[in-house]
């Protein structure tokens, strides 16, 4: 469950490092907005986005897996028309936009999940092990 609301709160940041470093990604009001547009992200990503890896797998393999920054950028465009949709003050202008938030959102969620969920499942497999006696 921890691990759960950690990738959330990192796709929240990624999310906040895209619209500041695109121009067509734009975010009207504040963090609420970004947790919201997170959870919004993260459930078109896992339920959507291993259907289309699945049906593009052909491509994939073609493009040595870049066409997959294409379905980044096409998840991630999907979750903005979903957003505005519900109200939620998030907008993605474009393909282009969509496609360089997708690779900024990658880089800083890979970044960040490195540094923040690595560290804690070491500490957790270092509890479970001295638990039971292990060294």
């Amino acid at each position: 469950m921890r691990n759960l609301l950690l990738r959330w709160l990192i796709n929240g940041v990624a999310l906040y490092v895209a619209s500041q470093l695109v121009s067509g990604i734009t975010v009207e009001g504040g963090w609420q907005v970004l947790l919201v547009m997170a959870l919004i992200f993260g459930l078109v990503n896992a339920l959507i986005g291993p259907v289309l890896k699945v049906l593009t797998c052909p491509l994939i393999i073609l493009t040595l897996g870049l066409f997959t920054l294409v379905i980044n950028a096409l998840m991630l465009w999907l979750s903005s028309w979903i957003a505005g949709r519900l109200g939620v003050g998030f907008h993605v202008s474009g393909f282009l936009p969509a496609f360089w938030g997708g690779l900024v959102i990658s880089v800083v969620s890979f970044v960040l999940s490195l540094v923040l969920i690595d560290k804690d499942d070491r500490r957790r497999r270092e509890r479970r092990r001295d638990s039971i006696g292990w060294r």
